[in-house]
């Protein structure tokens, strides 16, 4: 049945150890996103996680782009592998129908890891595609599912390596990389009968070679970088992210920039953001502002990225009150931290807690115009939060109120 004669140690070690050194990559980036969602304020999902939890830490605000990089290589390299994911399955296919399945304990093991790996990765590949183009076809939340997910892929990942890492290593050595990208398909013969059962018994007559096959995978691979790498790195490319979800235009003029939630899906209500729209700021003298006063404040203007969990980011100049200056003017000084809420009344993320660095950048911002105009409804009109290397979502829209509390 798996009569291939390109299968076997080689080409499998190939496209393996492409995997050992991406994986990890996509691995790291995935973990340090939830991070900087701040799980130790409760508002990362899951926000319960057990002894699975990762060490807390105040994430970074600088660089500016730390986020914006971490979710683009999470996401874009995510997507660039799966061409290579999908061809280790193919070269490995026969071992996965082997029988009997295992014939001692290591090979039980072994076999165990191969399950959840195999079934890991593409429980995490389905998922998060999905989630980038938002749809949640699969009726559970995704970020628990893709979290609890990415651990169990996890171990049998590490599992995996450390049994079969020495065989890698031989079958790398065995064959000259160069000499197989020289030779044609006419001239390509089946590998030597291996102990894992890769080559096949039988093997039909090559109608590509392996350098063929190398070309055809790192061909797509490099084909899903082009449709998507544009969301990322924005600018000319941004014409080429033919996956881009939502569409290519979002706004008027300067607000023409990506909306992850509108103010219609937020159910946000043109009258309550006009004349008698006020911000509540809490602090050992509270007060409320309109969006005069607010104006009457020293403005301050910077250029800063806003990227989301999805992959997509965008680079604009925001311009507002620093919130550490709104922080002052209640009484707190030297904020520990700050609590904002959005006039939406509904969804997880509707609210957010800033850390104290978060809230002592000189660049964090109550925003309250964008590339020189008002921001546009669907951008958070009348103000929103702008924080360096936060999550875009933490970015709350709409804002009603700030709670600022000291140490």
């Amino acid at each position: 049945m798996w009569r291939s004669p390109l299968r076997g140690p080689w080409l499998t070690s190939v496209f393996g150890a492409v995997l050992l050194v991406g994986l990890p990559i996509v691995i790291v980036t995935g973990l340090l996103s939830y991070i900087a969602y701040g799980p130790q304020f409760g508002q990362a999902i899951p926000a319960n996680v057990g002894w699975l939890h990762l060490p807390y830490f105040d994430w970074p605000t600088r660089p500016s782009w730390l986020y914006r990089l971490n979710q683009g290589l999470h996401v874009g390299l995510g997507l660039i592998l799966i061409p290579v994911v999908l061809a280790k399955l193919w070269s490995v296919v026969p071992r996965l129908f082997s029988w009997p399945p295992a014939r001692s304990v290591a090979e039980v093991v072994e076999r165990l890891s191969l399950l959840l790996l195999v079934g890991g990765i593409l429980f995490e590949i389905v998922t998060g595609v999905l989630n980038i183009q938002y749809d949640y076809v699969f009726g559970f939340s995704f970020y628990t599912a893709h979290y609890l997910g990415a651990w169990v892929f996890l171990g049998a990942f590490v599992v995996h390596v450390a049994v079969k890492l020495p065989r890698m290593v031989g079958a790398l050595r065995s064959r000259s990389f160069r000499a197989e990208m020289r030779t044609s398909h006419a001239q390509t013969r089946p590998e030597p009968q291996d102990e894992d059962g890769l080559v096949a018994a039988e093997p039909a007559e090559a109608t590509l070679s392996r350098r063929g096959a190398l070309v055809l995978v790192g061909g797509g691979a490099l084909l899903v970088a082009v449709v998507t790498a544009g969301q990322s790195i924005g600018g000319i490319t941004r014409g080429s992210a033919l996956l881009l979800p939502r569409g290519r235009s979002y706004g008027p003029g300067p607000n023409d920039f990506q909306i992850n939630r509108t103010a219609a899906a937020a159910a946000i209500n043109p009258g309550d953001v006009g004349q008698g729209w006020r911000i509540a700021l809490d602090g050992p003298r509270p007060m409320a502002l309109d969006r005069a006063s607010l104006l009457s404040l020293p403005q301050h203007a910077v250029t800063l990225p806003i990227a989301c969990v999805e992959g997509w980011s965008t680079v604009q100049e925001w311009s507002g009150v620093r919130l550490r200056d709104l922080a002052a003017l209640v009484g707190v000084p030297q904020p520990r931290w700050a609590h904002v809420r959005s006039m939406e009344e509904t969804g997880a993320f509707n609210q957010a807690t800033l850390q104290t660095n978060q809230v002592t950048d000189p660049d964090s911002l109550l925003a309250l115009r964008v590339n020189g105009v008002d921001l546009s409804l669907d951008h958070g009109y009348p103000a929103r939060i702008i924080v360096p290397a936060l999550p875009g979502v933490h970015n709350t829209k709409w804002v009603r109120s700030i709670e600022f509390r000291g140490g």
